[in-house]
């Protein structure tokens, strides 16, 4: 299938590894040319490498801390240089830290807020212009299923990720007359450093943390980042051009929920 995304541009933040840096090389893969971004200069060269290697597509890398409003506007002005404006934008912007709700003072929750939503919020409004322009876009957030499901110890993922799917859906309603379609996707759990760094407070054996996180997921395994990205790309492409305003599980089913 010819996902017509050849020639695209796209931005990929969070894009040094794990998720961010897969959904790079999927669209890098189909033709894309790919912008990677993340705060870590010695992490994005070495991924930006790697996806050149595999895909020989256009890609650069942008070092950028997205929570800045003044270098998310450096950072697209300097894709659009690079390449053209954004047609496909993909905002993965991190998660706030664990914890519970006792734990937590108004910096911790105004550090949640910038990370997880306004970096969305000024990443999206940096982009339209460009989109509308050319009536085409795909602007896709990547959050959590902690969306449909409150995970235990994340009070802040909890509040605030909610609000980005809200944020998600009302640029969806807004927009889908010109052709821009915005969608959520919210990952389960995905073998990555993050879902990783849990492992050697657990005082477990890779395979039994691998296994014990597992028993709570349907189809019995942890998923990776290249199947995520697969969902993700998808959703980027031509093919996807009906949908929009939704917030996707890629998740192996661990959501309990209908909806």
């Amino acid at each position: 299938m010819d996902l017509g995304l050849r020639g695209k541009v796209a931005l990929v933040t969070g894009a040094s590894k794990g998720m961010g840096k897969a959904c790079a090389l999927g669209l890098a893969a189909e033709g894309a040319r790919v912008a990677m971004c993340a705060r870590n200069a010695a992490d994005l060269e070495a991924a930006v490498h790697d996806v050149k290697t595999a895909t020989r597509a256009d890609v650069i890398g942008v070092t950028a801390d997205v929570t800045k409003a003044d270098q998310v506007r450096t950072l697209v002005a300097g894709v659009r240089d690079a390449f053209a404006a954004p047609d496909i934008l993909i905002a993965n912007c991190g998660g706030p830290p664990r914890g519970y709700f006792d734990e937590f003072g108004d910096e911790a929750w105004q550090g949640a807020v910038d990370v997880s939503l306004m970096s969305t919020v000024r990443l999206v409004r940096e982009v339209l212009p460009g989109m509308r322009a050319k009536r085409w876009g795909r602007i896709l957030a990547i959050q959590s299923v902690s969306v449909k499901q409150p995970l235990p110890e994340l009070v802040l993922s909890n509040a605030v990720r909610p609000g980005v799917a809200g944020l998600m859906k009302t640029l969806a309603l807004q927009l889908g007359k010109e052709n821009i379609l915005v969608n959520t996707l919210c990952p389960g759990k995905i073998m990555t450093d993050r879902f990783l760094g849990g492992l050697k407070a657990s005082g477990l054996s890779r395979e039994q943390y691998l296994a014990r996180n597992s028993e709570d997921v349907p189809v019995g395994r942890i998923g990776t980042p290249e199947e995520f990205a697969s969902v993700a790309v998808f959703l980027a492409s031509e093919r996807a051009s009906y949908v929009t305003g939704v917030s996707i599980q890629v998740d192996g089913g661990l959501v309990r929920g209908l909806l």
